[in-house]
């Protein structure tokens, strides 16, 4: 057989493992496990970093404020600096709304070896922990929860024996680019990750999703959270981490009521958000980006390729094996696309949107080797990120 026909065959053999040996990524049904109300409803406090948030907070906070919990809760929002009144509208939205309890206070500009959300989210557990609660919340200002989210939370944790239940929220998806990019986004984030094997004890596979993370307050304490991860850009995957290290039992699934409300309208907000962390996420290695790289172009991008320069070769076996690969890969983003609520036709699709993450990825690595590091916030962060596991 030719080289092309070899390379066809490679790809169909790496998604024939991917469909049956990766932890089942492609399906969406790992939801908030069984549970049932425990019956002393133990204290909670939700601690949201914001920074420059004030166009979204009416969208989110008060979905906050109106959570129907049983037990203590209160509100701790840290307005990290902001320009555009984020404090402001956060105690004009609490008098407006009532509700839970709500404190906002401001850290200062974070020192040296502090990302900006991190040094937020460690001025806002230091004040939770006046209040002594026995889980924290931590979730961005942009995540809207239904009434019952904290309850559900807490419930899932006692009922499972969690340390950490975390819910990957619904992002939005409204215009083209949201449409083509999102859902993908969650697809490749449980290839990388399966959500099921992030539930098992005894696993090392870990991942939350930093939108909505219920922690216990002694496991944070005891897995060093977050001064442990500090320099951490991806957040929520070394929080995770940290927490399995210290022996702790992690959980994540998708949100059936917990949502983003950031709009990402134009391709370019989005390749923000994934080059934002892309070069981080391979722990800025050359040798992971060629990896990645060419193991994109192998699983992605050859199925498509074969087909056509199998039919423009006259080579019938190339274009069956990059028709079956094609295939499978469109079968299994076919759930995503359920969950996000998209029509089908956009799974044959999922080739050009790797290829648009390739590009961002290559992108990543190309900024942070101008030394424009990642950025959140208006803040650029130059030194690489230092993960739990690597001392």
């Amino acid at each position: 057989m030719s080289a092309l026909v070899w390379i066809a065959v490679a790809s169909l053999a790496a998604w024939c493992w991917l469909l049956l040996c990766q932890g089942f990524f492609w399906r969406t049904d790992v939801r908030l496990p069984p549970r049932g109300g425990p019956g002393d409803w133990p204290s909670v406090c939700v601690v949201v970093p914001a920074r420059d948030e004030a166009a979204v907070l009416p969208a989110s906070l008060p979905s906050l404020l109106a959570q129907d919990y049983p037990g203590r809760a209160g509100i701790v929002l840290v307005d990290d600096g902001s320009t555009d009144g984020t404090g402001e509208v956060a105690r004009e939205l609490s008098r407006r709304h009532g509700g839970l309890p709500l404190t906002v206070a401001s850290p200062g500009e974070p020192p040296a070896g502090w990302t900006g959300k991190l040094w937020a989210v460690r001025h806002g557990i230091n004040m939770a922990r006046a209040r002594d609660p026995e889980y924290l919340l931590l979730t961005d200002a942009d995540i809207a929860h239904a009434p019952d989210s904290l309850r559900e939370l807490v419930a899932a944790a006692r009922t499972g024996g969690f340390d950490v239940v975390s819910q990957m929220a619904r992002l939005r998806v409204a215009s083209l680019w949201e449409r083509l990019v999102v859902p993908a986004f969650v697809y490749f984030f449980a290839q990388l990750y399966p959500f099921r094997r992030i539930g098992r004890r005894g696993s090392r596979t870990a991942a939350a999703a930093g939108g909505c993370v219920l922690l216990r307050a002694d496991m944070a304490g005891r897995a060093g959270i977050p001064d442990a991860i500090r320099h951490a850009v991806i957040d929520d995957v070394a929080l995770a981490r940290a927490v399995k290290r210290a022996g702790g039992h992690v959980w994540l699934g998708l949100a059936d009521r917990v949502d983003s409300v950031r709009p990402y309208p134009r391709l370019r907000d989005l390749w923000r958000m994934v080059s934002r962390s892309a070069y981080a996420q391979l722990r800025h290695s050359p040798p992971l980006l060629l990896g990645t790289v060419a193991g994109l172009a192998l699983v992605y991008l050859v199925p498509p390729a074969a087909v056509v320069a199998g039919a423009a070769a006259g080579s019938a076996a190339t274009v069956v094996a990059g028709a079956l690969a094609w295939a499978v890969m469109a079968g299994t983003y076919l759930p995503m696309l359920r969950y996000y609520r998209q029509p089908p036709w956009l799974a044959p699709l999922l080739p050009f949107t790797a290829l648009l993450y390739l590009l961002m990825t290559v992108d990543s690595a190309v900024q942070h080797y101008r030394g424009r590091g990642a950025a959140w916030k208006g803040r650029t962060y130059a030194r690489p990120e230092v993960r739990p596991d690597e001392g």
